[in-house]
């Protein structure tokens, strides 16, 4: 079981929770959000991103931002991944993926979501992420009903996100007997504030994951 930690922003706290070994760490390129990294922080975090060896495969997060701010963006900043959270169409995907990026497609679960919906994108992306819906773009720190995954009949790998902690991992573990998840995407529960890890809670849950998903 893969580890994503979102949402990093500060220099020193990137490099601390980068010497845990997460597997990924999700960078919000999206202004609206509380934790996009180009803020007020931007110098700070450009002149780290330019110069530091990070010990993860950094995800670059967009939504609904132009085909060429997105590639300067990814290829400024040397994202590894390009996860996509906001309304973006197929052929969008597809092109960011011609490019050599691969692809996360993020969507918003709740009751009615149609899981067929994610038919015309399977070609085009590497990974689904499976998110709560909220009202605006971006997370609530709230689960959504795992029992919805029953529904998902695919194949392609998915990012498990939505308010995780560690008290979820027990029901996660039974979670993926049937359904293939590939990481586990952690973010407000293991923050201090907007952006700013934890790094003990951060290294808690690393520990725990691997422990408990042992052999996945």
């Amino acid at each position: 079981m893969k580890i994503k930690i979102c949402g990093m922003k500060y220099p020193e706290n990137i490099q601390d929770i980068s010497n845990l070994f997460p597997d990924y760490l999700g960078f919000i390129f999206y202004p609206s959000s509380k934790r996009f990294v180009l803020g007020d922080n931007q110098v700070a975090f450009s002149e780290y991103m330019l110069k530091e060896t990070i010990r993860a495969l950094k995800v670059g997060v967009f939504v609904n931002e132009p085909l060429k701010n997105v590639i300067h963006l990814a290829t400024t900043y040397d994202m590894n991944l390009l996860q996509l959270h906001g309304d973006e169409s197929p052929e969008y995907c597809e092109q960011l993926r011609y490019l050599g990026f691969p692809i996360i497609k993020a969507f918003g679960i709740h009751e009615q979501f149609d899981f067929s919906a994610l038919d015309e994108y399977t070609d085009v992306c590497d990974y689904f992420l499976f998110d709560t819906k909220a009202k605006e773009y971006g997370g609530t720190g709230k689960h959504f009903d795992w029992n919805l995954l029953t529904q998902y009949k695919l194949s392609k790998p998915i990012f498990l996100s939505g308010g995780l902690e560690l008290d979820d991992l027990a029901t996660i573990h039974d979670l993926i007997k049937d359904i293939p998840i590939h990481a586990l995407d952690f973010n407000s529960k293991l923050e201090n504030d907007f952006g700013l890890k934890n790094t003990a809670k951060c290294k808690a849950i690393i520990e725990a994951v691997h422990a408990t998903f042992l052999n996945n």
